[in-house]
């Protein structure tokens, strides 16, 4: 079959990515290699940010009661987030299947298919398309597409099929996690280290199970092949607390490694890759999955204004420049971190340098927006504001021309470009008027006339805002005053206005 955009891989980021590009209007289609969902736990919550990007979607109460995380660490060292302006609690204890389930949800709500049991084998890219060749249910099967996105995991077929190549470093040792039940331990829920360079978690799941994970030196990596059995994760368990764990019963096991990769691109032709395909970091906190949807979000628009012929192919290299650093930035900090925690007594001077640096809010503040992901941004343009690139905090309110009250949030629903109107005049001398300004792209941007509410607690560098334009992933494209030229940041962001497109965009096949 035909499809605007295939996607590969049915996990969150995957989800997330079909999900976006749905609300772009794009015909999609996601393939999984799984016939059904693992149901497994995995990723035990996501950061701040990608609470707020579920939340601009209407996505997060879906998920029901959360609990935020209560302490903020960085490789075992404490930040205090409550001397903070803003939270940056993450999410915590919510198994990542919980998350698929809820995003499969919400595709289903959007019409969008998800094609179970087909199994990524082959890659074809043309100039015009790309074709995928799976092993499905009922045998081979080719799918052809405009574009093709690679959400397959690790061991992505799509990256390896299309040739993109990699940096990072190999497997120097191995690491068991598991979840359990039948037993009672004590919470060490960011982990204790022990003696050597090691290190235990045990956090509660409820309904009687726990997580365990276990860092042990002496572990070699293990060969995908060779699965891994729960008496070996008692046997680590109880080598490294003294505590048997012998008579619990394990839903689920898994050996990783602290190898990691690094695509050098994020797009070669018609082929993308975002989440894991195109950063794979051991496990830390939800870091990788975090980092994995906010890739989604900020491909999806992008791509299906390009589908959609709203605008040029070229805007498809800002995925990229964009992600790709904090790509960079996930494998750094992820060794870092890794590093603090798990070295022995030898680290302990640097630990202690850390501990008096986060005593300073500033130092605390840039630590902790890199961990929650609230710290990101992105280089939009030459205006001076300092909040140009940054995330718009999605619970800010509006009140509107009529009287009535608005979150951002809710203005971000429909995954489409917003602007806000607070009287601001769009030219440097005064003149010049929003509505008009803005006129054109009223097919992509909605228009919203108010005032911000000024109460209430957060960064005190949004206290001062006037208009803004927020793209759809959250951030704000032009800022007033000293955001730049508001008509080339809508130009740049959204495509040429209505008046100068094509009357009939070229499809895509």
């Amino acid at each position: 079959m035909n499809a605007g955009v295939i996607v590969v891989g049915a996990g969150p980021v995957g989800l997330m990515l079909a999900g976006e590009l749905r609300l772009g209007g794009v015909d999609v289609v996601v393939y999984d290699k799984l016939p059904a969902p693992s149901g497994e736990s995995r990723a035990l919550g996501f950061t701040r940010r990608v609470a707020e990007v579920f939340e601009q979607r209407g996505l997060l109460s879906r998920l029901g009661e959360l609990t935020q995380g209560r302490q903020g660490h960085f490789g075992g060292v404490r930040i205090d987030l409550g001397r903070l302006d803003e939270s940056h609690h993450g999410v915590l204890g919510l198994p990542q299947s919980r998350t698929e389930e809820m995003l499969a949800g919400w595709l289903a709500e959007l019409g969008v298919p998800v094609r179970r049991g087909y199994e990524a084998v082959e890659v074809r890219q043309t100039g015009q398309d790309v074709t995928v060749v799976f092993d499905g249910p009922q045998g081979r099967h080719e799918a052809t597409a405009g574009y093709l996105v690679g959400c397959d995991g690790p061991q992505s077929t799509v990256r390896t099929a299309t040739g993109f190549e990699t940096t990072g470093w190999p497997a120097t040792r191995g690491m068991y996690m598991a979840d359990i039940t039948g037993v009672e331990l004590r919470q060490r829920p960011i982990g204790e280290r022990v003696p050597g360079g090691n290190m235990v978690l045990a956090t509660d799941l409820g309904d009687g199970y726990y997580r365990v994970l276990i860092h042990d030196r002496s572990l070699r990596p293990r060969p995908d092949s060779e699965p891994l059995t729960f008496p070996e994760v008692a046997d680590a368990w109880q080598r490294m607390t003294g505590e048997s764990i012998h008579a619990a019963r394990a839903r689920w096991t898994c050996a990783f490694s602290n190898a990691a990769r690094l695509v050098t691109e994020y797009r070669r032709g018609r082929v993308l890759l975002a989440g894991d395909a195109a950063h794979d970091t051991p496990p830390l906190a939800g870091w990788g999955l975090s980092v994995g949807i906010q890739d989604a979000v900020n491909l999806g628009w992008k791509l299906a204004a390009v589908v959609g012929g709203r605008a040029p192919e070229s805007l498809l290299d800002t995925y990229h420049t964009e992600r790709h650093p904090l790509g960079q930035q996930l494998l750094r900090n992820t060794h870092a971190a890794s590093t603090l925690y798990l070295t022995g007594d030898e680290l302990e001077p640097l630990r202690g340098v850390l501990r008096e640096l986060v005593e300073h809010r500033d130092a605390a503040g840039h630590l902790a927006g890199m961990v929650s992901g609230l710290g990101i941004r992105y280089d939009l343009g030459d205006g001076r504001h300092p909040l140009l690139g940054r995330r718009m905090p999605p619970d800010r309110e509006l009140v509107r021309s009529d009287g009535s009250r608005t979150r951002v949030a809710e203005l971000l629903h429909a995954g489409r470009g917003v602007f806000v109107d607070t009287g601001h005049a769009v030219e440097p001398d005064g003149s010049g008027t929003t509505a008009g300004a803005v006129a054109g792209w009223s097919d992509r941007v909605d228009v919203v006339t108010g005032d911000w509410v000024q109460d209430g607690p957060g960064d005190p560098a949004y206290a001062a805002l006037g208009s803004v334009l927020i793209r759809p992933d959250g951030y704000l494209a032009w800022v007033a005053p000293d955001g730049g030229d508001l008509t080339e940041a809508l130009d740049r962001w959204f495509g040429a206005a209505r008046s100068a497109l094509p009357a009939e965009p070229a499809a895509v096949s």
